[in-house]
């Protein structure tokens, strides 16, 4: 073997430009493959750091958040969150659990500064979480201690524990932030630890990943009255557990069942009368929890999985390129391999000192792939994530570990044994006899044929990535261009966070009038209108909604509607149309009627062909369906991120100025909530270059202590909305061109072989009276064939393909013949190209020369 090793350098060296050709293909082809399984090893098959992970089940076997009202979830009955009393009577309930975590679906904001201070509060990301967290993961504290089941009762000292990076990015590892006082939104906290490095929580998320844990019963001290504790249906936690040893997840799971269906049945009376026909239907899952809750597998796994087999289109493009390589080696050497054969040479050693080579091929090339793969990470990160602010801090490690240098290792020896076999073969089939009868002069075009299969898959693949990328590149573009019922040029959003400077809910309006007095003397500032969210920045919240004089609906009926809370002038700000009636307007005060303004949708759903001016609804129960009277009707803004597909949901606004008391806590809270509005909408016309410096010293003007998160061009936060669209299009496209140069790289290769052995055969034609067009038209017609028999098998595996990822499309069809066209086009003309310099040397041939070296 160590002979094959030095005889396969030595081949290897004596031909650089091979290669050089075949090292770059394998880097590339490996390269890309190994960078996408990084992030598929990272975001959906790695577990969570902490001990004994394979121990851990979940409660719930979906993704949800961040919060969800009612003693019923979904249409399928399946409960992924819980509220704290039914976490609780899980844990008392249960003793097959060694311990029973509970931690928040969604995240906390937090704005945080030294007790004594007088800096402005820094905006960090926070996590409820039980007492028992820490020890459920068994995690270590790094210093200090962590949390304990007696941190989290009421009335204890308010701690909480921060998170490493962040003790080491932003406080600089100042052991004495722990036993010191912090205020947390307004409230005096102890830091009591800092958790071990690279535990980064029990969820692996795109946003919102925490700096800082507070037990549950911390939540009563941030959110006051609004605070979801004590409200035994307010879903908002992930439930994990560790199983102790021996305990049958199946049987774990049946007990789990009757004890959720005994605390529900406890609850009745409480029950909406649509919760009581489906509290039987409701069920809990029982789930390995060794990864934790997968948020951002459940948002990326579908695309992950899609760039994952384009990537390995292209290591298939790749391998064939290598395999043309050595085929044309072997090919142009059988002389001399068949001199080796008369020798006393075997077939085993001559086939294995060509798998030798090839292997060896695949190793420097998967190694050089390494270091693409650890560039190509990163870049995909960055434009997956936009990464940067402590905000969107994301735990994926683009360096190679041990599991990603066994895959690369692993592909690019498997590269090598596949795609040099054939190579192996052929070489060691020579015929001693060749050797005396001069193998030069024959022609023997069919001998290539192994040569043009390679080139005809190589040209198929590269149809169906190219095609794939046209549809995904097409699909982005309509879903950025198309109308979603508001304005975004020359508007900007300024993010606030009201619950973070304690504000009492009556403080609120008169405090966002000042603001907008304030803004509004901006120059060029044309109008401000503040909003709990504004259209597609990534939120919105949602209730079911009674229409009154309409009889209770049905159980299963979607009575669903999302709302936001406003300020005046809102729908002029967002450039959205009234279609009938009027918007909300300084008029609408606490001491007027509550009035709502709606969407088509809204009533398309609820009035169908009625005039719904003056009619009344309300949210949730039939008692409150007279709560808010229909004052007018806009067009139908698009306010959620996803659903593209789908219409515009019903949608209803309601004044800040004005508030409903309801006798229900659930209801009221969420009506005080609703009043801390987080956007404010800018329309600003013209260049504004300092206009985030001014929008900053007007509410610092207005109040010092109000945490100003960013303000951002309208335009870039919807485009953030499309970030995974276009990461799976733009490293499509990638791909698509990568298969498209190595395919032409392969159909050169075999054309300047086949002129090369036909040199001979092209002298005679020419010295018989061939002319130059009569050769270049022969190679062009070679070439022709294979790019012909390429598309005939690519253009029905694209529309296949196109069909299996309807799921990423929007407004184009699978088999769209524009873009089956441009692929076409595109391949054929590259084809073109890389058939030009080989029929051109062919048409250069001397006669006379070529019947000399003959």
């Amino acid at each position: 073997m160590l002979a094959d090793l030095r005889d396969a350098v030595r081949q290897l060296r004596k031909a650089p430009g091979v290669t050089a050709t075949a090292v770059m293909t394998l880097m590339l082809g490996i390269g890309a493959t190994t960078s996408i399984f990084t992030l598929v090893h990272q975001v959906m098959l790695k577990s969570l750091p902490v001990t004994k992970p394979e121990e851990l089940w979940k409660i719930g076997d979906k993704v949800r958040c961040c919060n969800w009202g009612g003693y019923t979830q979904g249409d399928d009955g399946d409960f992924s969150l819980f509220s704290w009393e039914a976490y609780r009577h899980f844990r008392s309930q249960t003793p097959e659990f060694v311990d029973l975590a509970a931690l928040q679906a969604g995240n906390a904001p937090l704005g945080v500064r030294k007790s004594g201070s007088g800096a402005p509060a820094e905006t960090r990301n926070g996590e409820f979480v039980s007492g028992n967290f820490f020890r459920t993961f068994g995690v270590q504290p790094w210093i200090g201690r962590l949390m304990t089941d007696e941190d989290d009762v009421e009335g204890a000292p308010p701690v909480a524990v921060m998170s490493y990076r962040i003790w080491s990015e932003k406080y600089a590892s100042d052991p004495s932030v722990v036993g010191a006082a912090y205020q947390i939104n307004g409230h005096s906290f102890t830091i009591i630890g800092v958790a071990a490095p690279g535990f980064y929580g029990a969820k692996l998320a795109g946003w919102g990943m925490p700096d800082f844990w507070l037990p549950l019963t911390a939540e009563l001290v941030i959110d006051g009255e609004t605070a979801r504790l004590k409200r035994p249906n307010a879903n908002f936690l992930d439930l994990i557990g560790r199983v102790r040893p021996g305990v049958n997840p199946k049987t774990l799971e049946a007990k789990l069942k009757v004890e959720f269906h005994d605390w529900l049945a406890g609850h009745v009376p409480d029950m909406e009368p649509g919760e009581k026909q489906l509290w039987t239907q409701q069920t809990v899952r029982f789930v390995p929890g060794g990864s934790g809750i997968e948020v951002m597998r459940d948002q990326y796994e579908d695309g992950l999985n899609l760039l994952l087999i384009a990537a390995g289109c292209v290591l298939l493009v790749a391998c064939a390129n290598l395999a043309n390589l050595m085929l044309t080696r072997g090919l142009k050497d059988r002389v001399q391999t068949s001199i080796r054969v008369a020798l006393g040479a075997s077939r085993a050693r001559l086939m294995r000192g060509v798998l030798v080579e090839s292997i060896l091929l695949s190793v420097i090339g998967g190694l050089l792939g390494i270091a693409v793969a650890y560039a190509g990470t990163k870049v995909m990160v960055s434009l997956a994530f936009s990464g940067g602010s402590q905000s969107n801090y994301v735990p994926l490690q683009a360096a190679p570990s041990w599991p990603i240098l066994l895959f690369a290792l692993a592909v690019s020896m498997l590269t090598g044994i596949l795609f040099g076999i054939a190579p192996a073969w052929i070489t060691s089939h020579a015929d001693p006899a060749d050797a005396l009868r001069g193998l030069g002069r024959s022609v023997g075009a069919g001998r290539a044929w192994t040569q043009k299969t390679l080139v005809i898959a190589q040209i198929a693949v590269s149809v169906v990535l190219l095609s794939v990328a046209a549809l995904l590149g097409k699909s982005l573009r309509n879903l950025e261009h198309q109308d979603f019922g508001f304005e975004t040029k020359d508007r900007y959003i300024a993010s606030i966070n009201p619950m973070l400077g304690n504000y009492r809910p009556e403080q609120l309006e008169p405090m966002f009038r000042q603001i907008n007095e304030r803004l509004l003397q901006i120059p060029g500032m044309r109008m401000v209108a503040p909003a709990l969210y504004a259209p597609m920045t990534g939120d919105s919240w949602n209730n079911s909604i009674r229409v009154a004089g309409q009889p209770e609906p049905g159980a299963k009926e979607d009575t669903g509607a999302g709302f936001v809370r406003v300020m005046p002038g809102f729908f002029d700000a967002i450039g959205a149309r009234t279609v009938l009636g009027r918007s909300i307007s300084e008029n609408d005060t606490s001491t007027t009627r509550p009035i709502a303004v709606v969407n088509q949708a809204f009533v398309k759903r609820f009035f169908k062909d009625q005039n719904p001016i003056g009619q009344h609804f309300g949210a949730g129960n039939i008692k409150y369906s007279g709560t808010y009277e229909i004052v007018g009707v806009v067009n139908d803004v698009r306010y959620m991120t996803y659903e593209y597909k789908k219409p515009v949901r019903p949608m209803y606004w309601l004044p800040e100025a004005q508030t409903v008391h309801f006798d229900n806590p659930a209801y009221q809270s969420g009506e005080i909530w609703s009043h801390y509005l987080y956007n404010i909408v800018l329309w600003a016309p013209g260049s504004q270059p300092e206009l985030e410096k001014q929008v900053r010293n007007a509410i610092a003007g207005v109040d010092p202590n109000l945490v100003l998160y960013e303000v951002e061009p309208y335009s870039r936060i919807v485009s953030a909305d499309f970030q995974q669209q276009r990461l799976i299009a733009s490293l499509t496209t990638l791909f698509g061109l990568l298969g498209l140069v190595l395919a032409v790289v392969g159909l050169f290769g075999v054309l300047s072989y086949m002129v090369e052995r036909r040199t001979g055969e092209i002298g005679v034609r020419m010295a018989l009276g061939a002319d130059r067009a009569c050769v270049v038209a022969m190679v062009l017609a070679g070439a022709l064939r294979q790019v012909c028999v390429g598309l005939a098998i690519g253009i029905p595996l694209a529309i296949g393909a196109g069909r299996l990822m309807t799921v990423h499309l929007f407004g184009v069809q699978p088999g769209d013949p524009a873009m089956l066209t441009v692929a076409t086009l595109l391949l054929g003309l590259a084809a073109l190209l890389a058939s030009a310099i080989p029929a051109w040397r062919a048409a250069c041939v001397e006669p006379m020369s070529a019947l000399r070296a003959e």
